[in-house]
């Protein structure tokens, strides 16, 4: 897996390069890679996929998710919003919890503060 990550500035940016990571590693159609996806259950990844998602995202980004991230990230569209996050591209998203909040922030010191 090689992406450039240069013309990413912000979420839908974010989304579309995970979109286009999924589709083309793990061949799934692009009409299945909606927002709402959950995705184990409606793309079909195995929770060794999408961990492996998240390894590429984190090691392209240089950002870090911590424990717990299957906990809160179940949609594409989650996964998008987090790792925008705590790359500084977008706000907080209002559907993590504090613990995880607290854990992205000790990881990631460049996580908007904005809610």
């Amino acid at each position: 897996m090689s992406s450039s990550t240069a013309d990413v500035k912000n979420w839908m940016h974010m989304f579309r390069w995970i979109v286009k990571l999924i589709r083309d590693e793990y061949g799934i159609d692009e009409k299945q890679l909606i927002r709402t996806a959950v995705l184990e259950t409606d793309l079909g990844l195995s929770l060794e996929q999408v961990e492996r998602v998240l390894e590429f995202v984190s090691d392209s980004f240089e950002i870090r998710f911590p424990d717990g991230t299957l906990d809160e990230v179940l949609r594409l569209e989650e996964l998008c919003l987090v790792a925008s996050w705590l790359k500084g591209f977008y706000k907080r998203p209002p559907f993590i919890g504090l613990q995880y909040e607290t854990a992205c922030r000790a990881l990631n010191p460049g996580a908007s503060t904005e809610v």
